[in-house]
Parts: structure tokens; C-alpha cells; sequence
């Protein structure tokens, strides 16, 4: 069992999304966000038929979950990917198409756990913020080398932060005294310019910054906006793909992905729907789904969850590639 702290979010619901697509034998499931492995493990307890494959770009997350998902067998497979990669895991696995994908976006509990990881803003740590932390630029690296005006459109961007453009010449005022390294000297400067009543509301005033470095860091949106696709065309006939997104950046990709995707692509006014005009995809659930009170107050993490979930209505096109 995991803590409170690790709890997966909204689990029973999207093992009751995923279920479908999962019961039958040799069902594969792509776990591409594994973290700790906690959707993955209800997936391979509720879903005896199927297998998953998780991917996470972070070592010591497959090292975990691969403990964790051990007494599974080979029921469950570890790669070291980047989620965007989703076709090439695939491939190297032998595989041209899965039953279904899940997305548990956002940075892991595991990582903010993890001091020397630098993703939490509640103690001293190093600012790294690399989800995979053998390669990339790390978040004091951005801080001590964009300009005021990347800086600015970081913060805005990502962390839809107002004081934006205060904050960066903050900053490159600062690090020309002495470059920034850890966590602790970064949210004191957010303190002294950030207004008082502005920290009042929000939450943390660091909160925004650390979420919009996180995301600049590890290229997130950019991941995002091409796994997405990348999903979707994975998916076999009655596959579905599930996300759950914290942002509302990462929501408005997701979103306009799925629409795409079951666009019907005829005239609004045509009395009716010529055969092969219909869209390959459903919507599963009825815009995004949130958490309850009950889950958010046993789990906090789950107060800005968005749940959208999409199913493969019709069989995909002939591909060439590894055969199922």
C-alpha cells in the first residue's frame, strides 16, 4: 500500500475508464507518466488479462515502480523514455498499436519528495527540477542565463504568474551578485517582490514560478503537444486513451486534441452523415472530470485534476510495422 502522500489520483475512476479496453487477453496498456507505479499497479490487479508497459524518464522512478510492480511478472515492462516516444517504445517492443494509453501529467510525488531534486519550494534544495536527471538544463541554469525578457515569457506562460516581468529583472539583477543554485535564496526573492496582499491569495507565492521552471526545464507542453497525437494513433479498435492533467495549459492541449480527433468533418446543415465521414473517435467522458471533495480531502493533490478520457470508434487504417 502506498501513503496518503502517494496516493494515485482519482485511481478507481480511471481504472473504470481503462477496464473496457483492458478485458481480453494480451490487452496492452501504455502507462506513459509510471512515476511510483500506482495507476499501473490497480490497472494489473483489476485488469487480470491485461500487461503494462511504463515508461517515465526518470531512472529511479523505474527503478521503484519496478520493485513495486515485481510480483506481476511479466505482466509489466519498464522503459526509460520520454513519453513523446510513444511509437518508437512501441515498436521496440514489437508492438504497431496497444488497447489503451494513460497520461498522469505533472511532476511525480516521488520527485518532490526527494529534496536534491529540487521541484519543492518548502525547503533549501539545489535547483535542479529535471525529471530525468542524467540529461538537460537544469532550472539554475535558466534562472542564471535567460534574459529578462525569456525569463518573463517562462513565468507568464507557464506559470501565469502577474508579477512576470518583476520577477525576471529580479532575477538577472540578483544573479549578477551571485548566481542562483538553490531553492531557498530563489523563494526569498519571490517574498520581496511579489505584494504582500498578492501572497495572501493563491497560495504559495512560489508556487507559480516552480510550476513554470518545472515546465521550461523539462520541455513539457512541447512533450505534450506531440504525445498526444502520438496516442491516439497507437490505439487499437475500442482502444482509449485517459489523461488527467493539472494545468490549464496541459488541459487546452489535451482538449483540442480529442475535439480534433472526433471532429465530425462534414457540413453542419447535411441532413445526414455520409458513409465513411464518421469520426474515428468518441469522447468517453463529458468534458474534463474532477475530483470530489472526499478524494480531494484524502488525497490534495487531486483539487486541480482534469479527467478526459477517448475511445477508437472505428479500426484503424492499414499500417506497416510489427504485427500484434
Amino acid at each position: 500500500m502506498t501513503t496518503p502522500s502517494h496516493a494515485p489520483v482519482l485511481v478507481d475512476r480511471v481504472v473504470a475508464l481503462l477496464r473496457p479496453a483492458l478485458d481480453r487477453d494480451g490487452a496492452v496498456l501504455v502507462d506513459c507518466t509510471l512515476g511510483l507505479g500506482g495507476h499501473s499497479e490497480a490497472v494489473l490487479e483489476h485488469c487480470p488479462r491485461a500487461r503494462v508497459i511504463g515508461i517515465d524518464r526518470d531512472p529511479a522512478a523505474l527503478e521503484l515502480a519496478g520493485r513495486r510492480l515485481a510480483p506481476f511478472g511479466d505482466r509489466f515492462t519498464g522503459v526509460h523514455a520520454v513519453y513523446d516516444e510513444i511509437l518508437d517504445v512501441l515498436a521496440a517492443q514489437g508492438l504497431d498499436a496497444v488497447d489503451a494509453v494513460f497520461f498522469d501529467l505533472g511532476v511525480s510525488s516521488m520527485q518532490l519528495d526527494l529534496r536534491e531534486r529540487g521541484f519543492a519550494y518548502a525547503e533549501d534544495a539545489p535547483l535542479d527540477m529535471r525529471m530525468d536527471s542524467t540529461t538537460g538544463i537544469t532550472a539554475a541554469e535558466v534562472l542564471n542565463t535567460y534574459s529578462a525578457a525569456d525569463l518573463t515569457r517562462v513565468l507568464k506562460e507557464y506559470g501565469e504568474e502577474k508579477f512576470a516581468r518583476k520577477i525576471a529583472h529580479a532575477v538577472v539583477r540578483e544573479r549578477e551578485r551571485e548566481p542562483f543554485a538553490t531553492s531557498a535564496r530563489l523563494v526569498e526573492l519571490l517574498y520581496a517582490e511579489i505584494p504582500a496582499p498578492a501572497r495572501r491569495t493563491g497560495g504559495h507565492p512560489a508556487k507559480r514560478t516552480f510550476q513554470a521552471l518545472r515546465m521550461e526545464v523539462n520541455d513539457e507542453l512541447a512533450v505534450l503537444r506531440r504525445a498526444i497525437p502520438a496516442a491516439i494513433e497507437a490505439i487499437d479498435l475500442g482502444g482509449r486513451v485517459v489523461v488527467e492533467s493539472y494545468h490549464s495549459l496541459e488541459d487546452r492541449l489535451v482538449k483540442r486534441a480529442f475535439t480534433a480527433a472526433t471532429r465530425l468533418d462534414v457540413p453542419p446543415d447535411l441532413p445526414f452523415v455520409p458513409e465513411g465521414s464518421e469520426p474515428a473517435f468518441r469522447l468517453v467522458t463529458r468534458g474534463a472530470e474532477q475530483a470530489d471533495e472526499h478524494e480531494v480531502e484524502e488525497n490534495p493533490r487531486a483539487a486541480s485534476v482534469r479527467l478526459r478520457a477517448l475511445e477508437r470508434v472505428l479500426p484503424r487504417e492499414p499500417h506497416r510495422g510489427a504485427v500484434r
